[in-house]
């Protein structure tokens, strides 16, 4: 599963792929196939908020809990869906959000947000992979391990870097970020159920980009082209 992976990424992670928590996850990978579960998203894409976002280029991190489970919905960058389907609740709750903190922000008509993944967005999810039409199907087989040697990794090897958490399960991730060097913004999740409890209001998009700007990077650019 390793040698897909963008380099700057490959060289951190490299020796988790021969540790036992990803062989045994690898081995319930291929028991999923061999009996017939479909597994989303492709196995292309299973890392592809790695891919699209390199290591040295992170600026943001959003963090998801699962991959969406429904047919043609998951691409690997959470909160995303590809295009042609449905906006998801929590991202339609995103843009909302978008349009009051970020003048000029359009809602696109779709939901793919690789734009943002190629500024330095990483869209990360804290497992990768879903069977379909079963949430959580996948959680607690070792991508958790994993996933957070991705963000201890920023945390002590770069500097700068915005964390969005939002929602209960992703603010349990901020035990691993060093907040001497990073910047941990906390909300509730976008979710319809918790986006009135203080998501709406919580500026962090703007908020983001002036953490970025004062620390002279380039703030991001949330529109998105239809």
């Amino acid at each position: 599963m390793s040698a897909a992976l963008e380099p700057g990424w490959l060289a951190v992670l490299e020796e988790e792929f021969e540790k036992e928590y990803m062989i045994k996850l690898k081995a319930f990978l291929q028991e999923e196939k061999q009996r017939g579960a479909t597994i989303y998203p492709k196995g292309a894409d299973i890392f592809n908020a790695l891919n699209t976002t390199p290591f040295d280029e992170v600026k943001v991190v959003i963090l998801g809990q699962d991959p969406y489970h429904g047919v043609g919905q998951a691409h690997g960058l959470s909160f995303s869906v590809q295009r042609g389907v449905a906006v998801p609740p929590s991202l339609k709750n995103i843009y909302k959000e978008l349009e009051t903190d970020i003048e000029g922000f359009k809602t696109p008509n779709h939901g793919y947000l690789t734009h943002w993944a190629e500024q330095g967005v990483l869209l990360l999810n804290a497992t990768l992979t879903v069977r379909a039409s079963e949430a959580g199907s996948h959680q607690n087989q070792g991508w958790e391990i994993f996933t957070d040697e991705i963000i201890k990794s920023l945390s002590q090897k770069r500097e700068h870097i915005v964390f969005l958490l939002w929602g209960k399960y992703a603010q349990q991730k901020a035990t691993l970020i060093d907040q001497k060097k990073h910047y941990v913004l906390t909300a509730a999740h976008p979710s319809p159920f918790s986006a009135y409890n203080g998501f709406f209001g919580s500026k962090h998009f703007s908020k983001a980009n002036q953490l970025l700007v004062q620390n002279n990077l380039k703030p991001i650019d949330w529109n998105l082209q239809a």
